[in-house]
């Protein structure tokens, strides 16, 4: 099964054996637009509920960036508070989407990842990355905060070391510091080993009692219950503070560095 978006990026999933593998993709350094967090929500949900799929493997395409972010087109294009919190309610879903999914969800990290992809990151209950795979909580930078991908972050490697990603917000941590952090469980040399290492694990949870996967998962989640009030309430934070004019000439300055 293979599902293609027709947008300015795309979500693929493709089911083999038991294992739905859901790679999505955006020409600007994996960075995620509305309409594609949207379909990113969807895939999930969708895999979740296939009673064929017994794990999840969540990347995506290419070498160097697992995920830039935000999309800075959308976010510098936002003009009242209506689309400001619709945009960051994005993220929220898909973050949501990983919690409430009953199968386990296994991260692939390749390369450099951050704002929004930290948190998606943070929201698997699995997570491989290669050396290369630096983290950072870009967005205090822009006049805004990691308000949506907080709570997610903070559940996998505690508030303090959030704290230290928010507040230092243009430094990146190397993949060992994540991994120390918890947010990785595994940090491999190169791309080969970490997806043979993804392999293995799959293929474990495949021959797996799916209803002791279900209940455990169930009560790694316990305390998120409220996440799908909390992460809105975080929308509408982020959603107001990107229409000041701090944030807009933050967004425009980094748009233009991004380029070159």
């Amino acid at each position: 099964m293979e599902l293609s978006i027709k947008l300015q990026g795309n979500i693929n999933t493709e089911i083999k054996n038991g294992i739905a593998t859901i790679t999505f993709f955006h020409p600007a350094h994996n960075s995620l637009p509305g309409a594609l967090l949207a379909k990113f929500a969807a895939a999930i949900t969708e895999a979740g509920d296939n009673k064929i799929v017994k794990v999840i493997v969540l990347k995506s395409a290419g070498d160097r960036t697992f995920c830039a972010g935000a999309s800075f087109d959308e976010l510098i294009s936002i003009e009242d508070f209506d689309t400001g919190k619709k945009f960051f309610m994005g993220f929220a879903n898909v973050i949501n989407a990983c919690r409430k999914c009953p199968k386990f969800i296994i991260g692939r990290i390749q390369g450099k990842t951050v704002g929004g992809g930290v948190g998606i990151a943070s929201a698997v209950d699995y997570c491989f990355a290669t050396k290369y795979a630096s983290i950072k909580l870009s967005e205090l930078a822009i006049g805004i905060g990691p308000f949506v991908v907080g709570p997610a972050v903070a559940r996998k490697i505690g508030a303090s070391a959030m704290s230290q990603l928010a507040i230092d917000a243009t430094e990146w941590r190397d993949a060992i510091w994540a991994n120390t952090m918890g947010l990785y469980a595994e940090v491999f040399d190169n791309v080969e080993d970490m997806d043979t290492g993804i392999e293995v694990l799959a293929q474990k949870l495949v021959n797996s009692n799916p209803e002791a996967m279900r209940l455990l998962k169930r009560v790694f989640w316990e305390g998120t219950e409220h996440w799908d009030s909390l992460l809105e309430r975080r929308a509408e934070m982020s959603g107001q503070l990107v229409l000041s004019e701090y944030s807009k000439n933050a967004i425009a300055a980094f748009k233009g560095r991004r380029k070159k």
